[in-house]
């Protein structure tokens, strides 16, 4: 069994602004050499978050709206109250969706359904340097 660990890097906007980096996730199990296994895409942030979606407009439009809906910018947030900095809805953002994804992979493919792209959220209300870890198990 092997684990290697290698990082993607993305320049955000914010603001619940979505990024697809499936084809950042093939390009570094690529590199890895491992055929069969695991691959875990991790974000170091409390105010982004992983998943994955048909990476369309419409879905992208509707994802947004439902964020809008749970954690609407314009509500109050006790974190904000402590540390005035108006990313409270972000915290919590990133809460529901989660810091991580795992994505088997079979013949150095990732299983994705056809229209499964893995998506990278910035909550944060304004653009940050993001590092993302990516770390592969298998052989």
């Amino acid at each position: 069994m092997t684990v290697i660990t290698d990082s993607i890097r993305i320049d955000t906007q914010g603001n619940a602004d979505s990024y697809n980096i499936t084809t950042n996730v093939v390009e570094v199990l690529a590199n890895s050499g491992i055929q069969n296994g695991i691959v875990t895409i991790f974000t170091p942030s409390a105010t982004s978050g992983l998943t994955t979606i048909e990476y369309e407009s419409g879905c992208l439009s509707d994802f947004r709206r439902l964020m809008d809906e749970l954690a609407s910018p314009e509500k109050g947030y006790a974190h904000e109250e402590r540390w005035h900095d108006g990313n409270g809805h972000s915290h919590v953002r990133a809460a529901l969706l989660g810091p991580s994804i795992t994505i088997p992979f079979v013949n150095q493919e990732l299983t994705l359904g056809t229209w499964q792209q893995v998506m990278f959220i910035d909550f944060d209300t304004h653009p940050r340097q993001r590092e993302l870890i990516v770390q592969i198990i298998g052989e």
